[in-house]
């Protein structure tokens, strides 16, 4: 154990505030504290990370993996995480960061640190993972899926250095409106409603041709919009004990079936749980935009960001395993 300093005993202390409550986001990092699969995680990474020898040691892996999920929790760039660091000392407690003898790691360090995520794919190994620890603590991959897209939209200007759009993002018609950029396709488990699979395209990519590789081919039920009506075929590809839940078209020749309409509603009373993981993603995680130029930068973060939604959503149920 390292001896205190009167750095972190005033950050342990809150500045001897005694009539201070904990704040939400103390609350939040005390949950991840608790429940994240720390060493499993750093295992994942361990192989690739630099190791102590010549020159500058490495800021230790942990320390580094903490970082960089208050970047995605928090939606923040790395200078403004460097930032973010110095000025709250909750966020220092939970990285474990002393400023009576050490520095915050600085935005080039944590750069360097995601460019090694994208470099080896650790975004998706870091989901699988995830996943493994979950199933591993009663967590199962059921018999339904439900699968869907949502957009993540890229800046669509040209006044940038390259006088270009980003050519690995694309624009693609919803509705009446237009949108640039790219999607994320995800496979829900229908009962548990934690996301088991995902695939990143450009945004012009029909929602129904990754539809196999969101699959994990032990369905008996498949749920969708009607984006993935009529694809009995593909479905049978992967998944050929499965029968098609998608929601069909309701309206032909100007006509509306009611029935259909009616079958519809009931299949979406369990296709709405898919909602639930894009509002984590999307709302609470703040992923709405790209954030670096190329899908393999964007897909690792949206891996990452999908893996700390499922401990997210389930964190009622891991707190209850760990509380004696």
């Amino acid at each position: 154990m390292k001896q205190q300093t009167l750095a972190m005993a005033a950050d342990q202390n809150n500045g001897f505030e005694q009539s201070r409550k904990p704040t939400r986001r103390e609350e939040f990092l005390r949950t991840m504290e608790t429940i994240v699969p720390w060493a499993a995680l750093c295992q994942v990474i361990e192989p690739h990370y630099p190791k102590a020898g010549n020159g500058r040691p490495p800021i230790g892996l942990e320390r580094m993996l903490r970082i960089h999920f208050l970047q995605h929790w928090f939606n923040l760039a790395d200078l403004a995480c460097e930032e973010a660091l110095y000025d709250s000392a909750s966020l220092r407690r939970f990285v474990g960061i002393d400023l009576g003898r050490e520095r915050v790691p600085d935005a080039t360090t944590l750069l360097k640190f995601r460019k090694l995520l994208n470099e080896h794919k650790l975004g998706e190994a870091l989901f699988a993972q995830v996943g493994q620890q979950l199933q591993e603590r009663g967590f199962k991959v059921n018999t339904g899926t439900i699968v869907d897209a949502t957009i993540i939209a890229a800046p669509s200007s040209t006044k940038n250095a390259d006088k270009a759009r980003d050519p690995d993002m694309h624009q693609t018609r919803k509705g009446q409106q237009w949108y640039f950029g790219m999607k994320l396709h995800i496979g829900v488990d229908s009962q548990s409603g934690l996301a088991h699979s995902a695939v990143v395209t450009a945004a012009n990519v029909h929602d129904k041709h990754p539809l196999p590789n969101l699959l994990h081919g032990n369905e008996r039920r498949v749920y969708g919009d009607s984006a993935y009506a009529s694809q009995k075929a593909l479905i049978a590809s992967k998944a050929p004990k499965a029968k098609d839940f998608t929601n069909q078209r309701t309206r032909r020749a100007g006509e509306v079936d009611e029935v259909q309409r009616a079958k519809n509603r009931n299949k979406s009373r369990v296709r709405a749980r898919v909602e639930h993981v894009f509002a984590v993603v999307k709302r609470l995680w703040g992923f709405t935009k790209v954030r670096y130029r190329g899908l393999q930068k964007n897909a690792t973060r949206a891996f990452t960001a999908l893996a700390l939604a499922n401990i997210y959503l389930c964190r009622g149920h891991l707190l209850g395993q760990v509380r004696p």
